[in-house]
């Protein structure tokens, strides 16, 4: 399987945000049967999907693989059919079910906003039940319930201390990104701020949740809401948008756990563009850059410039935009997929590299954890630099 060559289009305009609870067509948890949950409901999306092409040009993984079964039209068509008694769960069909990447691109695409990527995690959760989750996903599902991570055989560091704003840590960043968070720590004290860390160590719940886990991840959200409740914080800062994204729509919509309405969800990105408190130099790089929009900021469509910003107040160099970006943004490999297929991941981190090479790039800039941990195990047979937001911004402070 060889990565696809990237297609050329004109941009699409912006979407509008991912629709929240009252607008999604799911069945919440204390709807569901005990031992198999309900997704009726969701089936209405996969009959306004399975013949719909509106998305499958931007899917990411239909663009690695080129079959038409790894597109949200072929997946909508594969459930269809099963629902329709034209097929049973096998093996063999369920594994198709875990090679979607679970990125919300198809969602940040559809203009009639159909809730796809949840519709996914709902049939997971219903093949976990049949016992056909792949062996690999078991797996991970038994790391995650035993350590709330699967990184490390570590329990999650419960945060002491008490203050108006936590800094939530995470799997990613203390697992695979040690660097990028001590350099967001040395940017929130430039910035005046001293924030409480909770969750050093544990998912934020999207990969239990969409391996389809949903018990787990539900046990995962409410240790993280214990953690920042006992910290009394009404400010949480996060440091990618999958942290935001699960805090603020993944609990309700697929978890039917409200995130507390007097907490706000804030990433670190917007706290420094926004900060006088901050300040910072540009170094002398001639070198081409290009801002990587990290996995889950299709579902964040307002966040697109701000790191933009960020990066060109400490690079010097022509900025470029890769052709997948911003709304219609392809993931690397770190989304669930890296847990359900991890070949299928790598060609998607491969594809991102090579649209950066077709662009011209030499650095790529990204500030999520598992962004840079998956380009930067790749980026040297492609002739291109990666680097980390938090690490550039803390070595180019003012003062």
């Amino acid at each position: 399987m060889a990565p696809a060559t990237e297609p050329q289009a004109h941009d699409r305009p912006q979407r509008h945000h991912e629709s929240r609870q009252a607008r999604v067509r799911l069945l919440r948890r204390s709807d569901r049967l005990d031992t198999m949950r309900d997704i009726t409901l969701a089936n209405d999306t996969v009959d306004n999907c399975r013949y719909c092409l509106m998305c499958r040009h931007v899917c990411p993984v239909g663009h690695v693989t080129r079959l038409e079964t790894l597109t949200p039209h072929g997946w909508g068509l594969t459930i269809a059919s099963q629902r329709r008694g034209m097929a049973e769960w096998n093996e063999e069909n369920a594994e198709v079910m875990f090679q979607c990447a679970d990125c919300g691109t198809c969602r940040a695409n559809c203009v009639t906003d159909q809730p796809f990527p949840d519709t996914i995690a709902r049939v997971r959760e219903e093949l976990v039940g049949l016992d056909l989750a792949p062996k690999r996903v078991r797996e991970t599902a038994d790391r995650l319930r035993n350590w709330g991570n699967p990184y490390e055989e570590r329990e999650p560091t419960t945060g002491a201390g008490s203050g108006d704003t936590a800094l939530f840590v995470g799997d990613e960043a203390a697992y695979i990104g040690s660097d990028g968070l001590a350099a967001a720590k040395r940017l929130l004290t430039a910035a005046g701020i001293d924030p409480v860390a909770v969750g050093h160590g544990r998912s934020n719940g999207y990969l239990p949740s969409s391996l389809g886990y949903a018990d787990i991840a539900a046990d995962i959200a409410n240790a993280n809401l214990a953690e920042v409740r006992a910290t009394g914080a009404k400010r949480v800062i996060v440091l990618s948008p999958g942290d935001h994204y699960a805090f603020t729509t993944l609990y309700a919509d697929r978890l039917d756990i409200e995130w507390p309405s007097d907490v706000e969800v804030v990433e670190l990105v917007s706290v420094l563009d926004s900060s006088e408190s901050v300040s910072f130099s540009a170094e002398k790089d001639a070198r081409p850059y290009a801002y990587v929009d990290p996995a889950h900021s299709v579902r964040l469509p307002e966040r697109h410039e701000t790191p933009r910003a960020l990066v060109s107040r400490v690079m010097d160099g022509p900025a470029r935009e890769l052709f997948w970006r911003k709304e219609r943004a392809h993931p690397v490999g770190s989304t669930a997929l890296q847990f359900t297929d991890p070949d299928l991941a790598n060609h998607l981190t491969w594809a991102r590299l090579g649209d950066a090479k077709q662009a011209g790039v030499g650095v790529l800039v990204t500030e999520d954890a598992g962004t840079l941990s998956h380009l930067g195990a790749h980026a040297s047979r492609f002739g291109i630099a990666v680097q980390g937001l938090y690490e550039l911004l803390a070595d180019r402070l003012d003062g």
